[in-house]
């Protein structure tokens, strides 16, 4: 009997609009090691939660939505997380059927995870890859994550060096990612890269809050107000490409 790989997946949004060009069905998997202070998706961290499912059944979902992917430039599907590194073989299987079915792949990941022939195997099949960079001071990136920045940035050089699209995603919070220093040091990074085909910056809220709370967990950022325009529009100006 054929082994049928199953993934754990924390929910979907069937017109995703942000996640990547076009309209896109969008996989959220469960499960993530990191502890990122501004996380939005706080419910996605438990490794042993979410509902399991077959590739076949996500496709099936996913060519519910297809006429109006089709309708919309480069739409597809995304798959965002959590963390979906940690389930690189079903990610890999899903976007090889997602390419059966015509439909464009794009992986939403913090590339914290060190790089393996799984994962290699995965971005071979990945057309597009929305990498956010944490922070780029190592330090710093510790203390908002949790963990370093060293494995991202890794990731970021192995995209470059293998010619894999990439957008850049810098989330914009207030005390942690906003110093302007920080920017150009990120803007420099993003310089020695191939393949990236747009910067966005993100600006922080904390519409996740409402979900640290159901969890009874503290939210670390309680205190941190959405960054002002003047300091969307510098971080704009600087990482811009």
């Amino acid at each position: 009997m054929k082994n049928i790989i199953r993934g754990k997946v924390h929910s979907f949004e069937t017109f995703g609009a942000t996640d990547g060009p076009g309209i896109r069905f969008v996989i959220f998997m469960q499960g993530c090691p990191f502890k990122c202070k501004y996380c939005h998706n706080r419910d996605t961290w438990d490794l042993t939660g979410g509902t399991e499912y077959s590739v076949e059944e996500i496709i099936n979902k996913a060519l519910r939505c297809k006429p109006y992917i089709d309708a919309s430039e480069n739409g597809g599907i995304t798959v965002s997380g959590g963390e979906p590194l940690l389930q690189s073989k079903f990610v890999t299987e899903l976007f090889k059927e997602a390419h059966r079915f015509g439909m464009s792949t794009c992986l939403d990941t913090s590339g914290l995870v060190a790089i393996d022939e799984n994962i290699k195997e995965l971005l071979l099949v990945t057309d597009l890859v929305l990498l956010d960079i944490k922070h780029i001071d190592d330090k710093k990136c510790r203390e908002l994550t949790g963990v370093s920045n060293k494995n991202e940035l890794n990731f970021a050089k192995y995209l470059s060096e293998n010619n894999v699209n990439m957008w850049i995603r810098q989330v914009l919070v207030p005390g942690y990612t906003d110093d302007e220093k920080d920017l150009k040091k990120t803007k420099k990074f993003i310089d020695t890269l191939n393949n990236v085909k747009k910067v966005e910056v993100l600006p922080y809220h904390d519409l996740g809050k409402i979900k640290w709370e159901n969890l009874e967990k503290e939210y670390p950022l309680k205190n941190t107000k959405a960054p002002t325009f003047d300091k969307i529009k510098l971080a704009n100006e600087i990482l811009k490409i």
